[in-house]
Order: structure tokens, then C-alpha cells, then sequence
């Protein structure tokens, strides 16, 4: 009988447990950063994990907001996504892997830093 009494107790402090670990989850949730902190661009030359943070961060490359986004008055005003404007097909504005690649390598060039290679940034 007292083996089925420790059985009953440890499922109550897992039930606990499961409980108050729960209730910390949804009662203290992790904030969303306001910057994204990596964005992925998927294309069929293969991913392309861009490091957002370490470009806009006053710690990394510490660019601006109004650097990349053109589409901006203010650093603090949120821009629209690349591909609203940046379609994969014939329009006004250059197709969007046109214009990244354009931006990416011209100032990877300019500074002297950062991959210019396809395979520095694209990986299958």
C-alpha cells in the first residue's frame, strides 16, 4: 500500500508542476524583438540567412534603417515587406533578387567586407 501512496504523490507534483510551469508560460511570455534578429530569403539558388541584427546593431555594422530600406522616411517607422514592391516578375520596380543583390554586393564591396561570391551566401 505504501508504494501506491508514493505513486499518487509523485503524480500530484508532476500534475503541480506541469501547472505552475504552464501558468509561468502564458503569464510571462518572451517579447517579440522589435528589429527581426535573422531573416531567411528562400529562392531557387538556394537559402539565404541574413543577419539583420548584426548590420543594423550599434555593436555589429550599425547601418540605419533608411541604409537598405529606401521605402522609409524615419529609422523608426516599420517598412514594408521587399516583395511588395520587389516582384519576381517584369513590373516598374527591379525584380527583388535584382535589387538584394544589387544592394548586398555593391556595399559589400564598398566597405571592403562581406561575401561577393554566390556560394558565401547561398547554401542549398
Amino acid at each position: 500500500m505504501e508504494k501506491k501512496g508514493e505513486l499518487k504523490l509523485a503524480y500530484t507534483i508532476l500534475v503541480v508542476l506541469l501547472v505552475v510551469g504552464i501558468g509561468a508560460y502564458v503569464a510571462f511570455p518572451q517579447r517579440a524583438p522589435e528589429q527581426p534578429v535573422r531573416i531567411l530569403f528562400q529562392n531557387i539558388g538556394g537559402k539565404v540567412l541574413f543577419d539583420h541584427k548584426q548590420h543594423f546593431s550599434s555593436d555589429g555594422y550599425g547601418y540605419g534603417c533608411k541604409d537598405c530600406h529606401h521605402d522609409i522616411d524615419k529609422d523608426d517607422e516599420r517598412p514594408s515587406a521587399c516583395s511588395e514592391c520587389h516582384l519576381n516578375e517584369p513590373g516598374d520596380a527591379p525584380k527583388r533578387s535584382d535589387a538584394l543583390h544589387k544592394q548586398c554586393i555593391e556595399c559589400h564591396k564598398d566597405s571592403g567586407s562581406g561575401p561577393v561570391d554566390c556560394s558565401q551566401c547561398h547554401v542549398r
